[in-house]
């Protein structure tokens, strides 16, 4: 065996040679950095219904049947959903500011038990 490389087994059964690194941890080590130094996603102003669904925090299904029942503000462009930022954004808008000013208004009275009666 004399001046031959010793060869270490790596856990994902790849060979590493001494003093190298497995070129699988290269690529994710350039892909991590590549990340860290581009901007953030930018969010446009005409959103798909993937876009749309990750920008207001809810599963695309949700949003693809708010869609299609004119729950939310959107339109078809062909036949695909689209989703105007602007007009999503107004549409929270609105919604938070309903919630809050049918608020005050409205006397809900809580459910209350009936007494019970005394035994005798």
């Amino acid at each position: 065996m004399a001046g031959s490389a010793h060869k270490k087994i790596s856990p994902s059964g790849s060979a590493v040679v001494p003093g190298n690194v497995p070129l699988a941890n290269r690529h994710r080590a350039a892909l991590a950095l590549s990340r860290a130094t581009q901007p953030a996603r930018e969010v446009r102003e005409v959103m798909d219904i993937r876009q749309a669904a990750d920008y207001l925090g809810i599963s695309s299904d949700s949003l693809y049947k708010y869609a299609s029942e004119s729950l939310i503000p959107a339109f078809k462009l062909g036949n695909r959903w689209r989703f105007k930022r602007s007009l999503l954004d107004h549409w929270m808008e609105l919604q938070s500011s309903h919630g809050l000013e049918a608020a005050p208004g409205k006397s809900v009275k809580s459910r209350q038990k009936k007494p019970v009666g005394r035994a005798n």
